[in-house]
């Protein structure tokens, strides 16, 4: 007699992990309703999607209602299998390209809210050594945050993660990439805008409220929070800077993404000789104990890219 929870009991089909594909991007959305534009078909049609995989693995995977989208303990368990697959896909796709002597196709590259422009990073020519050395190679380049960044390259979704240092995780290769000091700022409506810094205190200083990235910072960095007026969160700098316009609060800064505004007039540095704290910014990658010719790639680049700035 067959099992009544016979998980897929027959080879993996195509079908089968077109269905499992399906069913990550509805878990990763947390729901119908956002994967909707990310698999770029109608809720109706991934109801159905569902409902077929739950039929040909003879389980419930998920509750949908009014209470929101939830999965049951055996969707939670597929869920997890379903990464180990894919993740195991990715990596024969790796073996079977690096047998290949001319690298070609996609390196996913994502990068930490601005660093992209920062000077240190030199990107620019990173990306230059890579397509002198492999032309076929495509490199596709995003922002992110922190947590999705991590994610993606545990999931083999990303290839280099570039970010703040500020955690290490098991599973994930770190390397030191460059230093930038985060300066504090002040907007041209904020009324101690236009007082000088020598005859601004520390109290006026700690009165102002004063925006916090709303992740975990450096020892340097929370010894120039542990006694500011924290009264808002801001992870971005997109979102952090009209906080700072508005006139009402401080926050802090790389000059890679706040030069602009200070060459405007809208923003200055408050006392820029003692109020900033340093940040490292790392490499990201899979620690996976195999040679990832792509990643090799991008990292002899930004070694090159490193050397000929000194």
């Amino acid at each position: 007699m067959a099992s009544k929870h016979a998980l897929i009991p027959r080879p993996v089909s195509e079908y089968d992990l077109r269905l499992l594909r399906i069913f990550k991007v509805v878990v990763d959305c947390g729901g119908f309703a956002a994967a909707e534009p990310v698999l770029n078909i109608t809720r109706s049609t991934i109801s159905v999607h569902m409902s077929n995989l739950e039929t040909r693995m003879n389980v419930k995977l998920a509750s949908r209602g009014r209470g929101g989208f939830s999965l049951t303990e055996e969707g939670k368990a597929v869920y997890e299998a379903s990464l180990v697959m894919f993740r195991a896909l990715n990596d024969f796709a790796l073996q079977v390209q690096n047998l290949d002597n001319e690298l070609n196709g996609e390196i996913s590259i994502l990068c930490s809210d601005q660093v992209a422009l920062s000077n240190q990073l030199r990107l620019a020519d990173v990306i230059a050594q890579m397509q002198e050395r492999a032309p076929n190679v495509q490199p596709a380049i995003n922002a992110d945050t922190i947590p999705n960044i991590e994610q993606a390259i545990l999931n083999a979704e990303a290839d280099i993660g570039i970010i703040p240092e500020y955690r290490h995780i098991d599973g994930l290769s770190y390397q030191q990439c460059y230093t930038e000091p985060y300066y504090l700022c002040i907007g041209k409506q904020h009324p101690l805008f236009e007082k000088e810094d020598q005859h601004i205190s520390d109290d006026e200083v700690y009165n102002c409220q004063t925006v916090h990235p709303g992740v975990d910072v450096n020892l340097s960095g929370l010894k120039q929070f542990e006694k500011m007026n924290l009264a808002a969160r801001a992870y971005q700098f997109e979102t952090r800077t009209p906080l700072i316009l508005s006139g009402k609060y401080l926050g802090f800064f790389p000059l890679s993404f706040i030069q602009t505004f200070i060459d405007r007039g809208d923003i200055r540095l408050l006392q820029p000789e003692r109020r900033f704290y340093s940040v490292d910014h790392v490499l990201v990658t899979r620690n996976t104990g195999r040679t990832d010719q792509k990643v090799n790639l991008f990292l002899d680049a930004f070694a090159t890219a490193q050397a000929s700035s000194l």
